[in-house]
């Protein structure tokens, strides 16, 4: 868009430079000088002191009559040379446009050199206040002008131009585009050639306008130095403005100043400069002072801010040092919406001067409690009536977020678990914050164990069931319960509890068969045996009594089955005192020993992907249940 113009005098250029000298050919010889820095000024009395209280103050103060020449001197002045020159521009009556990038420089030194009404009608104070009140009215010379403020802070700050120019642009990013229709940036270029006609006289005339959506003003305002950017973010949010709209304003303005927040920034050390980002890389210290701003504007209502933002502010906290109160206010603002994380934005290296491990658990875990911490207390809230154990298990809606980071944790303990300097404890600290209710499958969990078991080979026994009790055999899927039946890497308690609860599983099936069986039939013939028609009746007590000779083969076989799992129970206490037997064992009913097959996703995944691959439990699934099919029509157990 254009930047709005105003033009004062009439009268055609009579300033000429010379080195660091201006002088005006009027005709007449100069009798003052103005210094200003290193450039002067070689003018006219009257046509200054006409003008302004503090130029005459001094001619009368410091010029005396026999002194031809008299010298002044405002190093200070608001704006400098530049500015001082379009000031004595508008004394002479010289020609010189008004724009947004000098107005508020202008009107500054007015006031610097008290311009007022009082020293000529129409002065310098009157002309730039009238087109500064036209300058608000427009956002993008609003911006244009509240970025020149900078260079005149401290008198900007005093004229109160510097709020004014926020309170404009607050107003219109606040403002329903639907009611209103505010010029913004870079529409008048966009929509000449699409909406807009132009007349021969040069005036646009709009045809349609165009939609705009919610986020035009967040890449204008990424522009503004962080302290300008602050106060309009701040009085954007007392105006009740949609947290989420903030937080996507936040989200530009630190992709365009932080470089290390970009993923391809280096963990190792050295910036590297953000895809998009125009401005030139701040130091560290600067860095992380933005940072911290940035963060403490950061809106507090729960998934305002997008968690992978979050997460990515988090680490480049790390690498830059940040406060620990910074630190700690991202770890809460994360784990109150830990639900919506992504497993690779998770893996934050560890940045501790020990580097005890590859990744930083600590952190994790501080999050994962934050959010436990958080969901009882919003389940505590919302739930006015007794749940029963079967509504936990159906995931009610407040324990889906649970559910979700349940699965978060289970792939988040596969990626760490390679980790030779992991320690036990906390893997079953992170492991344990789960409850049990929020897997509906421990498979996630169970792949988590097994990458862990092969990556420490030299745990104990002891060790080992300690850490298999973070996972319950019952909730194993068949993929997952066929695999883990065939892990040498698993203590042979927790592979007894997977084969009793999946004869358990097995029996129950069976039951619950004869029972749906046994209802159809009821179902189809109401009235029993005494509806049999005397026509048919013979066929149909044939077909019942292949029914009961079917019910009676599957009674023999569940029997046969309790009896092999106790004859198996006792051949097995017998067994586990002999690191032989177990092979033998194994033999006898029927699996094929696979424990050399790892179920480590590192040595499945590609070198360009970080996340693994899950175990491929199908192809045992299929051999055990196959094998099962024929040892039981041996009469032996396919378990």
């Amino acid at each position: 868009m254009s930047c709005m113009i105003t033009r004062l005098g009439s009268k055609s250029e009579t300033f000429h430079r010379d080195g660091q000298t201006w002088l005006c050919s009027t005709g007449l010889p100069s009798d003052v000088i103005v210094e200003v820095g290193e450039m002067s000024f070689h003018l006219h009395k009257f046509p200054l002191l006409s003008r302004s209280r503090v130029i005459e103050n001094l001619i009368k103060d410091y010029c005396g009559e026999d002194e031809k020449n008299c010298v002044m001197q405002f190093h200070d002045i608001p704006g400098g040379a530049k500015t001082f020159l379009l000031v004595a521009k508008f004394c002479y009556g010289i020609r010189l446009e008004l724009t947004a990038i000098n107005i508020v420089s202008l009107r500054c030194a007015a006031e610097y050199l008290q311009m007022s009404e009082d020293h000529g009608e129409g002065n310098l104070i009157t002309q730039t206040e009238n087109f500064l009140n036209e300058i608000f009215g427009n956002w993008t010379d609003s911006i244009r002008a509240l970025e020149t403020c900078e260079e005149v802070l401290p008198y900007a700050e005093e004229l109160h131009i510097v709020s004014r120019c926020i309170n404009s642009l607050a107003m219109k990013a606040c403002a329903d585009l639907s009611l209103f229709s505010w010029p913004m940036s870079g529409s008048g270029t966009a929509q000449s050639a699409e909406g807009t006609h132009v007349l021969w006289n040069g005036i646009c005339a709009a045809a349609k306008p165009r939609a705009v959506s919610e986020d035009w003003w967040y890449e204008d305002v990424s522009f503004l130095r962080l302290s300008l950017y602050k106060r309009l973010i701040l009085v954007i949010e007392s105006s009740r403005i949609k947290p989420e709209r903030i937080a996507v304003s936040l989200v530009h303005y630190a992709k365009r100043h932080l470089p290390l927040l970009g993923r391809q920034s280096s963990f190792q050390g050295g910036n590297h400069a953000a895809p998009g980002s125009t401005v030139s890389i701040p130091s560290d210290a600067d860095q992380r002072n933005l940072l911290e701003e940035i963060v403490a504007l950061i809106p507090n209502q729960k998934g305002a801010t997008p968690t992978n933002f979050l997460l990515r502010l988090l680490r480049t906290s790390m690498i830059l040092h940040a406060r620990s109160s910074c630190q700690e206010k991202l770890e809460k603002q994360i784990g109150s919406q830990l639900d919506q994380a992504a497993l690779e934005d998770l893996l934050i290296p560890n940045m501790g001067y020990s580097l005890e491990t590859l990744y930083d658990i600590d952190c994790i875990q501080r999050i994962l409690d934050h959010f436990v911490l958080v969901d009882h207390e919003a389940f505590d809230s919302s739930s006015n009536y007794i749940v029963d154990e079967g509504q936990l298990m159906g995931g009610s809606h407040p324990l889906t977020p649970m559910t979700m980071v349940a699965n978060l944790v289970d792939g988040y303990l596969a990626e760490v678990a390679p980790d030779v300097n992991l320690k036990l404890p906390k893997f079953q600290s992170l492991a344990a914050v789960i409850p049990d209710y929020a897997r509906p499958l421990d498979d996630g969990i169970y792949r988590a164990i097994d990458i862990y078991l092969k990556a420490h080979p030299w745990l104990t026994d002891s060790e080992k069931e300690q850490i298999c009790r973070l996972m319950n055999c019952q909730k194993l899927s068949l993929e997952a319960s066929t695999h883990a039946t065939q892990n040498e890497r698993l203590p042979l308690r927790v592979i007894v509890q997977v084969l009793f609860f999946e004869q358990l599983r097995l029996r129950t099936s069976i039951a619950g068969w004869f029972f749906v069986s046994d209802n159809l039939e009821n179902s189809q013939n109401p009235s029993g045996n005494l509806a049999i028609s005397r026509n048919n009746g013979p066929a149909h007590v044939g077909t019942t009594q292949d029914h009961f000779l079917e019910v009676d083969d599957i009674m023999e076989r569940v029997s046969e089955l309790e009896k092999e799992y106790l004859s198996m129970k006792e051949e097995l206490e017998k067994l586990v005192k002999t690191k032989g037997g177990w092979n033998i064992f194994l033999k006898k009913f029927g699996f094929r020993s696979k424990s050399n097959k790892s179920c480590d996703p590192k040595t499945e995944k590609s070198s360009e992907s970080k996340k693994s691959k899950p175990c491929d439990f199908k192809t045992p699934a299929t051999a055990s249940f196959t094998n099962g099919r024929e040892n039981h029509k041996n009469g032996e157990s396919g378990l």
